[in-house]
């Protein structure tokens, strides 16, 4: 899952980036709206955490123009404008979710799972393949009822793997929706750690090479 995180506050930016990234969370992080604006037209986030209070303006009124044309991520408003008149007006100006300054990072995290499963290209909050289970709402991965020991990557290129069940998945894909900006991977991470994560799945095989084409999660090559 790859997530925007927009705060003027480096600090706390920081601290809740690290957070969400030891949850197998790939992070992007902007300090104003301009940055924030830029990413959300050009790269496919999974959900968006936005404050409102920002050095150049509200991110509600970021909000209302993405909307308008036609940018659809879901958006959580994380922010000390907390009022019912607050509130309101995020929800109105095209956000999903909002959560109040100071939160529970546990709060935060499951609101930030429950946005990426109402999206339509996510399945239900626990996906099924085989024998293999993906409990997205807890980040855990069950196979023939025992608990896989998966890494965070691991478990993010997993869960979008079989998210994407039947359909080849190119290594491209996989690196912008399970790295970050601030990552810097080499030519050969992901065939490293998919090596890894299948040697823990055990066998048979769910998650099988596609030769020039990429990965794909199947019951059957």
């Amino acid at each position: 899952m790859r997530v925007l995180l927009l705060d003027d506050d480096p600090d706390l930016r920081g601290a809740v980036a690290s957070h969400l990234r030891r949850q197998g969370m790939s992070v992007d992080e902007a300090g104003d709206l301009a940055g924030a604006d830029e990413r959300l037209r050009i790269t496919g986030y999974d959900v968006a955490v936005l404050d409102r209070g920002l050095p150049d303006g509200d991110a509600a009124g970021l909000l209302r123009g993405l909307r308008a044309d036609g940018v659809t991520v879901p958006v959580l408003f994380l922010t000390c404008r907390d009022q019912v008149g607050d509130r309101v007006t995020g929800l109105e100006s095209g956000g999903d979710d909002y959560l109040g300054k100071p939160f529970a990072t546990a709060e935060l995290i499951a609101r930030i799972r429950s946005l990426a499963r109402r999206t339509p290209s996510v399945a239900p909050p626990v996906l099924a393949l085989g024998d293999l289970e993906i409990d997205q709402a807890r980040g855990a991965a069950r196979r023939g009822g025992r608990v896989l020991t998966l890494t965070p990557k691991e478990y993010a290129l997993l869960e979008h793997l079989v998210r994407n069940a039947g359909r080849v998945v190119s290594r491209q894909e996989l690196l912008e929706h399970c790295w970050d900006e601030y990552e810097d991977p080499t030519s050969n991470v992901v065939e490293a750690r998919i090596g890894r994560m299948r040697a823990k799945m055990g066998y048979p095989p769910l998650v099988h090479t596609v030769r020039g084409a990429g990965y794909l999660a199947a019951l059957e090559a």
